[in-house]
């Protein structure tokens, strides 16, 4: 199928599965190069994103209840408020720098101990669908813990070749995944795995 800048049936092609509608939803959204690099020659995943990424990256985020991202991802990409509730996952007690003047109730920043405990206190507040935009540490903890419903990921027509992260940075897992919608647009492939 082909997607392009101007499909507007998003919403059935990235829709929750019928039989799990209603139940909380962990869906992790990231790009790579063709070649598995997260990061472009910025150091960003930004320098991989091109429209039919944004595409799908805008909707999955108008169709979440909350966003979640790693502390480094958000500082190196340089997030700033998106609209709708924020969980920063850090180490550190600081927000990004980005994020530091954004409402109180928009932007909570939570350690990781515990994936599944924590996915249990975003659901407790009321945020049953949720997107998370890496980065690959945190990608490798909700992993390992098992508390990833669905992984979406971009391939860029694009080689980059030196030294970059690739989406999943963490000890070896074996995680295996169902394909259940791969769309094309200009060599650009979009896929939905879960898990």
């Amino acid at each position: 199928m082909l997607v392009g800048p101007d499909t507007d049936d998003l919403a059935e092609l990235y829709a929750v599965p019928p039989d799990r509608r209603g139940e909380p939803w962990l869906r992790v959204n990231m790009v790579s190069s063709l070649d598995g690099a997260a990061t472009g020659e910025s150091g960003k995943s930004g320098s991989l994103n091109n429209a039919a990424d944004k595409l799908v990256f805008d909707h999955l985020r108008s169709v979440a209840d909350v966003i979640v991202v790693g502390a480094g991802t958000a500082r190196i990409e340089g997030y700033r408020p998106a609209g709708r509730p924020m969980v920063v996952v850090s180490r550190g007690r600081e927000l990004p720098e980005g994020l530091r003047d954004a409402p109180a109730d928009e932007v909570l920043l939570v350690p990781l101990r515990d994936p599944a405990a924590f996915k249990r206190m975003l659901v407790d507040r009321g945020w049953t669908s949720i997107l998370c935009e890496g980065g690959p540490s945190l990608l490798g903890h909700l992993l390992t813990a098992g508390v990833v419903d669905e992984l979406c990921t971009t391939t860029v027509p694009l080689l980059v070749g030196g030294e970059h992260p690739r989406i999943v940075q963490s000890p070896p897992v074996d995680v295996p995944l169902r394909l259940h919608t791969l769309l094309e647009s200009d060599g650009t492939l979009l896929a939905r795995w879960l898990l």
